[in-house]
Order: C-alpha cells, then sequence, then structure tokens
C-alpha cells in the first residue's frame, strides 16, 4: 500500500535534538527536511553582517529583500542552509548568532517573510519541518504534531558538545545563560511564541537517544500516514 505523504511538524525548546531527530526521520521517510530554525539563523547572520539596527523597520525590510535563503544537499546527503549563494551552514551556528537569532525571530516582518517561505516549501507534503512555531502557527492541519522538552543541564551539556564538535569553546554557564535567554524571549514573544500545539505528542529527550526519538516518531508518523491513507481511500469510495 502506498501510504499518503503527511507534514510532520517539530517543535520544541533548543538542544532537544529537534533538528538531528527531523533529519532522520526525514531520511527514513524519504521525505524533505526543512530546518526552520537555519533559515532564522541565516537571516540573523545577514542582519549581522550589514549591521541592521533591529528596531529600525526600513532597516529591517531593506535587508530581508536582499537576504536569498535556500537549502542544498551536499555530498553526505546532509541539507545545508545557504544565504544569497554562499554555504553559511557553519556560521549560523555560532555563539553570536545564537545570542541574537531569538531577537530577529521576534520581529513580525521576519516572520511573516520566512513563514510564507516555510508554507511553500510544504505545499506538497512529504516533509518533515522542526522550529518553535511549526505546529502552531506555519501548519496547524500538519497530521503529525511533535513537542520536544529537556531539563536545562541535558539541554546545555548538548549544545556545548555542538559547539566543541565545531572546534568552539564555550564555558557551560555562558551556554546555560544563552539557553535561558532564548526560552525567555521565544515563549514570550508576540508573534508565534513557542508553545505546545493542543493536538502536539510531547516527548521529553532528558533521559532518551537519539536513536529512540526517531523511532518513536517514525512509530507516530508512520500511524499517521497510514491514517491519512485509509480516509482518502474511505472518501474515494464513497
Amino acid at each position: 500500500m502506498n501510504l499518503r505523504k503527511i507534514i510532520i511538524a517539530i517543535d520544541g525548546y533548543s538542544a532537544c535534538g529537534k533538528s538531528t531527530t527531523a533529519r532522520k526521520v526525514a531520511e527514513a521517510l524519504g521525505y524533505r527536511y526543512i530546518d526552520s530554525g537555519a533559515m532564522y539563523r541565516a537571516v540573523t547572520l545577514h542582519f549581522l553582517n550589514n549591521h541592521v539596527a533591529l528596531s529600525n523597520p526600513k532597516e529591517v525590510a531593506k535587508a530581508l529583500a536582499t537576504a536569498s535563503i535556500s537549502f542544498k544537499v551536499n555530498s553526505k546527503n546532509e541539507s545545508e542552509v545557504y544565504l544569497n549563494g554562499l554555504n553559511v551552514e557553519g556560521e549560523i551556528r555560532d555563539m553570536q548568532v545564537s545570542d541574537n537569532v531569538s531577537q530577529v525571530s521576534a520581529i513580525p516582518e521576519v516572520r511573516h517573510a520566512l513563514i510564507a517561505q516555510q508554507r511553500k516549501l510544504g505545499k506538497d507534503k512529504g516533509v518533515v519541518m522542526d522550529g518553535r512555531d511549526i505546529g502552531t502557527v506555519v501548519f496547524p492541519d500538519a497530521e503529525l504534531k511533535i513537542f520536544m522538552t529537556a531539563d536545562i543541564m541535558t539541554r546545555a551539556h548538548r549544545r556545548q558538545q555542538e559547539l566543541l564538535a565545531a572546534n568552539v569553546l564555550v564555558d557551560l554557564d555562558e551556554v546555560i545563560e544563552n539557553i535561558k535567554k532564548r526560552d525567555q524571549i521565544d515563549t514570550t514573544r508576540a508573534e508565534g511564541p513557542l508553545r505546545k500545539a493542543d493536538d502536539a505528542i510531547i516527548i521529553d529527550t532528558t533521559h532518551i537517544t537519539i536513536e529512540e526519538q526517531v523511532e518513536e516518531v517514525l512509530r507516530l508518523a508512520i500511524s499517521r500516514a497510514v491514517r491519512a491513507t485509509h480516509s482518502i481511500d474511505l472518501t474515494t469510495s464513497t
């Protein structure tokens, strides 16, 4: 039976394993993976490079008009983000971008522009997208919504390890403060605040591995795809 393609929306706090899980789930299902957070990070990098005053709507609008964001799959079959034709996958992960991305993400004009792009990317379904407002704002009708969480120390250690893998040494206390700051901005912003969708399934990743996260999301995804396929079959037969 050919299963109907669905949209899988994975939201949650930073450093909970959202992106890695989403990427692996997409690969297993043959779906397209979209890292919405990378899009906001790319815009943040663009704003930093061009010294954009975030409180100046004209500067923000001008900068947005000159920011072209795209994704390309590399030789390892991994999706990487490009800004104006340049691969910025590494640059968008540094602490300067991390310190500013939540403020940039809270700007209504930025959110409206990127949400429109994200909806276009998912219009044909067969997409796994992770972020903070995917199930609540971008795809409120997604067939599967996941909300990931973990305790802050686990998240901080994971983020520190990510930075070390990129040859960036950051004190754990600084990482914790960065995460707390991002959580505060993300959950209280007026536009698309981070919150669990009413019909989202919570996965606490504090004590489980990435492999276990992926397995659980795949189980749920296949169940929802079967349900969606049967729903279409019933509609067609009536």
